[in-house]
């Protein structure tokens, strides 16, 4: 079976398509496979191309990514990971399947120390923080904390997706890193008895249950905002955004949880060299830009603008918690779900 018949199942988009192991490996090409839709990545993979000459083949997995790269072994044609979050690049990272860049100064100067791995693995391109939805009719105050979403006053308010998603286990995991397991236990359980109903739907289903009275609070990440407001093949969505304010938790403390989408490179990259122009460039303010407006996200360089949407939700104030530190976290943060029974709802 050929390379290319082997990817049948998944989409294949790029410049040129990945045809065969051989002409993968060829110079002056770099080969991404990316969790990431490949129709957010292609704007700033089409400005690499054009800036360098260098010539991107994206493989898109919904899953699998990992699993595909093992299998491949030493043959793998990847160069480049692309995820959309930190447990996805832990992943990447604890399944064998990257290698370190260490000593770049391209990189480590445009990417902070927070949002990158201390051993080199995995570094964060773009940042979303996990905000609250609130009912422009029903929620008068303009703060809230993390900590205030298990005041017995939200009891029937709060809506969310299922707990064991990658997005809630990484707050939950941030609140580990800040209050320790027991306190973390204590609180979940609160959140849960704030529910107005078992968790459920994706983020935007957060919004659309606001509009439709369903709950005054959703959690929620502050990128869909911007996919609901400029949504044109789906308009009832952009009702949902007109129905709620983003709220920044704890801006007037540590700041608000955020993820990254992210970058790594291949374990067995056959053009490792061009492979790490591409992670400079993607590092870069220029391509941070555009792949930040792109996605509606938080370029992770040091006084780059986001853009003007985004700027709409109001200022961010990021935790500055390492995420290496968050994601450390992650398997409490796990248990803690299934111990709460917090995918069971509300007691009453």
């Amino acid at each position: 079976m050929s390379f290319f018949r082997s990817f049948r199942e998944f989409t294949l988009i790029g410049v040129s398509a990945l045809a065969s192991a051989t002409a993968a490996s060829a110079a002056g090409e770099v080969n991404i496979y990316s969790y990431r839709q490949p129709d957010l990545i292609k704007p700033v993979l089409d400005a690499f191309t054009k800036e360098t000459g260098i010539k991107t083949n994206v493989l898109f997995l919904d899953k699998g990514l990992v699993e595909r790269i093992k299998a491949e072994g030493a043959n793998s044609p990847a160069d480049v990971i692309m995820t959309i979050d930190i447990a996805r690049l832990m992943e990447a990272k604890e399944g064998g399947v990257t290698q370190p860049v260490t000593g770049n100064a391209t990189i480590n100067k445009d990417i902070p120390a927070n949002l990158r791995d201390p051993q080199g693995e995995w570094f964060g391109l773009t940042t979303r923080g996990r905000v609250i939805y609130a009912s422009k009719e029903r929620v008068t105050q303009t703060a809230i904390t993390y900590e205030e979403l298990a005041d017995p006053k939200w009891k029937g308010k709060i809506c969310v997706r299922d707990g064991q998603h990658s997005y809630n286990i990484g707050l939950i995991a941030s609140m580990i890193a800040v209050h320790g397991e027991a306190k973390t236990e204590t609180w979940l359980k609160g959140v849960k008895n704030n529910l107005t109903s078992k968790p459920s739907g994706g983020d935007r289903d957060q919004a659309k249950a606001i509009l439709a009275g369903g709950c005054d609070i959703g959690i929620g990440n502050s990128y869909y905002v911007g996919l609901m407001q400029t949504n044109e093949k789906e308009p009832e969505q952009k009702k949902w955004a007109e129905a709620i304010k983003v709220m920044f938790p704890n801006a007037n403390d540590r700041g608000t949880h955020v993820n990254i989408s992210g970058m790594a490179l291949a374990k067995n990259s056959p053009n490792k060299a061009d492979a790490v122009k591409l992670m400079e460039f993607l590092s870069s303010g220029k391509a941070q830009q555009i792949y930040a407006e792109q996605v509606f996200e938080y370029p992770v360089m040091p006084g780059a603008e986001p853009s003007a949407v985004v700027k709409g939700f109001g200022p961010i104030k990021p935790d500055t918690l390492s995420l290496a530190d968050i994601a450390a976290n992650r398997k409490k943060a796990s248990e803690l779900v299934d111990k709460v029974g917090f995918n069971e709802g509300p007691e009453s």
